[in-house]
């Protein structure tokens, strides 16, 4: 996991309302709008597919930087939204590929669904159709069923330090909590993913809202049928965080253009855990359905 020249990536930020949204542009070729943290997304995207595309990695409300409270109205997904289409603005992007990862991949979706003239291609990586209820019990189901004894201990000595650690610093505690469910999240179990989150800051109360209440009864199905672009949906086979590859079955028909591709030796975050495979997947991908 190496970094880009510093003299090759282009750093800034952008005022939206209170909050200072940090972003980095690296690499060359076709725009392609990560969102996200901009200091996390950097990482687990490769190096290689900087030659490839031009990576926009930008941040949202709940990664920027705040020095007040705020209330929830200046928070919610359709502000979210908001701030990326301001994004590609400031950076001059008539169309953009827009790339999501876990929770992210809903904000890609429903930016593509609003704005589909500023979206030739949509990227989501380790997305469930939701995190309802249903969607969540199905991720318990495949854990219980398909998972080895030692990734189980493993994940319940890590959950063992968890209670102590958001104790100790309750304004990580989404960090704390991302590094703790290793065994949920990466093929390889013993896999440490703290240096990923080092300098990352989070904004709970906005991790709180999309997470734990927009994601939870967020509906994808609903205006699919307007959108054009076409959509690439990367799975990691390990991936007990999100609801399980089948879970997608009732949604797929409601796609104009879906591709599914599920890595065999990824857990949450294939583009990091099979950088060269998914590179290569994603370029023959967007090389097949290139727009005139």
């Amino acid at each position: 996991m190496s970094e880009a020249s510093e003299d090759a990536i282009e750093r800034g930020t952008i005022r939206s309302g209170l909050f200072e949204l940090a972003y980095s542009v690296e690499g060359a070729g076709t725009p392609a709008l990560v969102i996200g943290s901009a200091v996390y997304y950097p990482r687990v995207f490769s190096q290689a597919l900087r030659q490839s595309l031009k990576l926009v990695f930008a941040d949202h409300r709940g990664f920027a930087h705040l020095s007040e409270n705020v209330p929830p109205s200046e928070y919610t997904l359709d502000v979210v939204l908001d701030d990326i289409d301001l994004v590609r603005k400031h950076l001059g992007f008539e169309k953009v590929i827009v790339i999501g990862h876990s929770g992210h991949g809903y904000m890609a979706l429903e930016y593509a669904k609003r704005h589909p003239q500023h979206v030739s291609h949509v990227v989501i990586i380790a997305t469930g159709p939701s995190h309802g209820a249903a969607h969540q019990a199905a991720t318990e189901q495949y854990w219980q069923e398909s998972v080895c004894p030692e990734r189980k201990a493993r994940l319940a000595s890590d959950l063992a330090l968890l209670p102590a650690e958001i104790e100790a610093a309750p304004e990580k505690r989404f960090v704390t909590f991302c590094v703790r469910m290793g065994a949920r999240s990466w093929y390889d179990y013993g896999f440490d993913a703290a240096p990923l989150w080092e300098g990352v800051h989070v904004n709970m109360p906005v991790f709180d809202h999309l997470w734990g209440e927009a994601f939870r009864d967020i509906d994808i199905a609903q205006g699919l049928e307007r959108l054009e672009a076409p959509v690439f949906l990367a799975l990691g086979r390990y991936d007990y965080l999100v609801a399980p590859y089948a879970a997608w079955e009732p949604y797929r028909s409601r796609f104009k253009s879906l591709t599914v591709r599920v890595f065999e030796k990824s857990g949450h975050t294939p583009q990091l855990e099979e950088s060269a495979l998914f590179d290569a997947e994603l370029m023959s991908w967007l090389s097949a359905r290139s727009q005139p």
